[in-house]
């Protein structure tokens, strides 16, 4: 087992921003955009910036911090700029795989930059190469260049257009022109994707996938893109275009309990509050009586392990203390360190455990092989009692849309029952937040959002013979650069 493994086990997606603003250093805004949306992506990073002339990208593997630097950023003059950062959904993580990705068309030179995944992606990329369309990466992404470059449009807009009415899946995506920021939502607005006004400035604006990035760089909110829409911004300053009807709002509930950071707000709600309402419906739904201590496996399990404490009346407290200075690592551990993956990341406070019945709120269970790992290393610190609560119900369905669980036979709820899993993973209790608690504790209607994962109920029709693969596209590479 990979330490990363460890880590974590369900995989974000990507985070995208853009800024556009004459006059401003746009590339040192996009810095602290991306530097807010890492925990998106910690595979790789990019900026792009035009300054009306031409379009300059730099990019590479690592993160943020790690990429840019004061020489660099100074570098990047001009007035509209798009960043990235990466999790590999579909394509290696390699640098050829890195965003923004150009392309050059009729029109002219553009950068994108891309959150989400496509269903049809080598349907078209076939297409397109037995038309003679050479590709020189092996993420989706490329798809979307490729449509837009080759476009016979009059206009990238109506490009754009066109090319949101051929893809299908779930894209968030961010285009510059030399003198245009774009912006562009599936039909289904599976993936977020914000707009907002930089202070000060009449005809300053952002793009970001949350709003917690918009917040970073000093912009107010404006308003959610739409599904199916584009967002076009230039001098002239903004202006929209409806090219796709709305299928129905379906964004990707994942975002809620996990995937956005707990200061963000999407729909109008906001995360951390909607986390501890999680909390207080599981504690209703699964209480623990005679329990202790109620902790967090931090951080993603804090604020429901706050509400859990709250409605349960269990003191809430330290379980665990975080390591967060681990990151990714270029570095592999040693079989010792494999076998002590959790304690890389988690450290137990043993005064709070020795003796203790406690209740360890997570978010989600997905492979099982964390939540077991971290099981055994409280009850090694002396806990006399484990009551794992979960603020999601089961996950036992692929996902197609941009995480990377595409494989059903590695999820654990696809294979056992709730008892089965308790069992695995060596807890005292086990309880799952219902998917009615899970809509209730948001305060929207389940309609609004894509819960295929936890009800197999996909909001776009998923071809039987789509088995999405991460590496689908490698093997044209295979000798020429391997997955990091």
């Amino acid at each position: 087992m990979e330490y990363q493994e460890y880590v974590r086990e369900l995989q974000e997606e990507c985070g995208v921003f853009g800024v556009y603003a004459p006059g401003e250093e746009v590339a040192r805004v996009a810095f602290f955009g991306i530097f807010s949306l890492q925990h998106r992506g910690q595979e790789s990073a990019g900026i792009a910036v035009t300054d009306g002339k031409q379009i300059n990208i730099h990019k590479q593997m690592g993160l943020v911090t790690a990429i840019f630097h004061e020489e660099a950023l100074a570098s990047m003059r001009g007035h509209i700029a798009i960043g990235h950062t990466r999790y590999s959904t579909t394509g290696s993580s390699v640098l050829r795989n890195v965003q923004p990705m150009l392309g050059t068309g009729h029109t002219g030179d553009f950068a994108l930059a891309h959150n989400g995944d496509l269903i049809n992606a080598a349907e078209l990329r076939a297409e397109m190469m037995d038309r003679g369309v050479e590709f020189t990466t092996t993420n989706d992404s490329e798809v979307i260049v490729k449509l837009i470059a080759n476009s016979k449009a009059a206009t990238i807009e109506e490009a754009i257009a066109e090319t949101m009415n051929l893809i299908h899946g779930a894209y968030s995506v961010l285009v510059l022109t030399e003198k245009k920021l774009i912006a562009f939502r599936d039909p289904n607005g599976i993936r977020p994707l914000s707009l907002g006004h930089l202070n000060g400035h009449d005809n300053h604006f952002v793009v970001a996938s949350e709003t917690c990035a918009i917040n970073t760089v000093g912009a107010d909110f404006l308003r959610e893109v739409e599904p199916g829409e584009i967002v076009i911004i230039s001098e002239e300053g903004i202006r929209e275009i409806q090219a796709v009807p709305i299928n129905r709002r379906a964004i990707c509930i994942f975002e809620f309990i996990y995937f956005a950071r707990p200061d963000s707000r999407i729909y109008n709600k906001s995360l951390h509050e909607s986390r501890r309402r999680m909390g207080h419906e599981l504690a209703k739904e699964h209480p623990a009586p005679g329990a202790h201590i109620v902790f967090p496996n931090p951080d993603t399990g804090t604020p429901a392990a706050i509400g859990y404490a709250e409605a349960s009346r269990i003191p809430y407290g330290q379980g665990v203390i975080k390591n967060h200075y681990i990151h990714r690592t270029f570095i592999q551990p040693d079989q010792r360190m494999r076998e002590m993956g959790v304690r890389m990341k988690l450290s137990p406070l043993k005064e709070n455990l020795a003796g203790k019945r406690v209740v360890m709120v997570d978010d989600s269970i997905i492979r099982g092989t964390t939540t077991r790992a971290t099981v055994k290393m409280l009850k090694d610190a002396g806990a006399t009692e484990v009551h794992v609560r979960i603020s999601s119900p089961p996950y036992r369905y692929p996902c197609f849309f941009g995480i990377d669980t595409a494989d059903q036979s590695e999820l654990i709820a696809a294979r056992f029952n709730v008892e089965e899993i308790r069992q695995h993973i060596g807890a005292d209790s086990l309880g799952y937040l219902s998917l009615k608690g899970l809509v209730k504790a948001i305060g929207l209607h389940k309609e609004s959002f894509c819960c295929a994962c936890l009800d197999g109920k996909y909001p776009i029709e998923i071809p039987r013979e789509v088995k999405i693969n991460k590496f689908v596209f490698e093997s044209v590479y295979k000798d020429k650069e391997q997955p990091l």
